[in-house]
């Protein structure tokens, strides 16, 4: 079962990733921009000792993202975009271990 409202990005949901809404550009690209600032503004404050779970937990999104049954109906758009920040977010959690 594909859980919609689970957070794979800060607090950017499944749901805006595969779903129609909101759309690719700019309103997707602006949350995923965002939310990468948040999410690298907190990582300065993260124990090195958490770094390997969040580091595990955003393989487990980008798996959940990309692994979807029919994904290459999706919104490929959103699900490119998601994969281009996600990859930004684990480079800098794997420069901070």
């Amino acid at each position: 079962m594909l859980e919609l409202d689970k957070k794979i990005f800060g607090s950017i949901t499944t749901k805006e990733i595969i779903g129609a809404d909101p759309p690719a550009f700019p309103d997707t690209k602006e949350n995923l921009e965002n939310e990468l600032a948040t999410l690298l503004a907190e990582l300065e404050s993260v124990p090195k000792v958490n770094l390997e779970k969040l580091l595990e937990e955003q393989k487990i999104a980008k798996n959940h993202i990309n692994s979807r049954p029919g994904a290459m109906a999706l919104a490929q758009n959103k699900i490119q975009l998601f994969n281009e920040y996600n990859e930004k977010y684990v480079k800098s959690i794997k420069e901070k271990l």
